[in-house]
């Protein structure tokens, strides 16, 4: 792991601007957490990156939770989370088998393709058809969502079009997603500190960031308040759209 120290001024530049993306993607415009994951792949080897965002976002869910606690939707929570500890455990294991290249593409084919059904649920006369309640459109996520979270931190996404098919307004949609998270983030801690994701020199690396992610909190705090609900979902479905399209390539 390297040491803050050791790291280029530009370097430690994208690692600052990515904690401040995460802490705004927490508590005011989901989405902008895939491009801090990037900028933080950048400025480290893929590997001690993971362990480097894991720290980064359960800081940020944080504050998230303090603030928006009383937001959550706990009906769609406790449909979704049971499944994605049990992807937790697959991913895993799927550590050392397969990398993140290998499923970014199938990831983000399935973004898309959810998005498009999204779409076409909200904007059709199929809408009795309901099939964001039934049960296995939240374990299908939830694994997925479990998986992806534990091999490359990449779960907003798919988190995002869960919490998008319940068609949540934008307080309890970014509340349930704060609780999600800042829940499964603690669940991959003692996986990532046995990986050796987690360790002395990456939470040195991490106080370091801190400040950054708690501005980037505060400042979504303020965004969200200023953003429409109309123009939050097309936000939201563009910075998806934007984070799926980057797994491709």
């Amino acid at each position: 792991m390297e040491s803050i120290y050791s790291l280029s001024p530009g370097n430690l530049i994208l690692l600052l601007l990515s904690g401040f993306m995460i802490g705004v993607s927490k508590t005011g415009v989901p989405g902008l957490g895939m491009l801090a994951i990037i900028l933080s792949a950048m400025a480290l080897p893929a590997r001690s990156s993971t362990g480097i965002v894991l720290v980064m976002l359960i800081c940020g869910d944080i504050f998230a939770v303090a603030y928006y606690r009383r937001s959550a939707v706990w009906k769609h929570l406790l449909m979704i989370i049971p499944w994605a500890f049990c992807g937790i455990v697959i991913g895993y294991f799927f550590l050392g088998r397969i990398n993140d290249r290998q499923l970014k593409p199938v990831i983000a084919f399935i973004i898309l393709s959810i998005l498009a059904l999204n779409h076409w649920w909200k904007n059709s006369d199929t809408g009795n058809l309901r099939i964001p309640e039934r049960w296995w459109f939240a374990a299908f996520l939830g694994l997925l969502a479990g998986i992806t979270t534990m091999m490359a931190n990449a779960a907003g996404p798919i988190m995002i079009i869960y919490l998008l098919a319940m068609g949540l307004p934008k307080k309890e949609f970014i509340g349930t997603s704060a609780w999600y998270f800042f829940v499964m983030n603690w669940v991959k801690v003692p996986f990532s500190a046995r990986l050796g994701l987690i360790n002395s020199g990456s939470v040195h690396l991490n106080s370091m960031i801190f400040p950054a992610v708690a501005a980037g909190a505060l400042a979504g705090i303020v965004i969200m308040k200023k953003i429409p609900e109309k123009t939050f979902s097309i936000i939201v479905q563009v910075l998806t759209v934007a984070a799926a399209i980057k797994l491709l390539f």
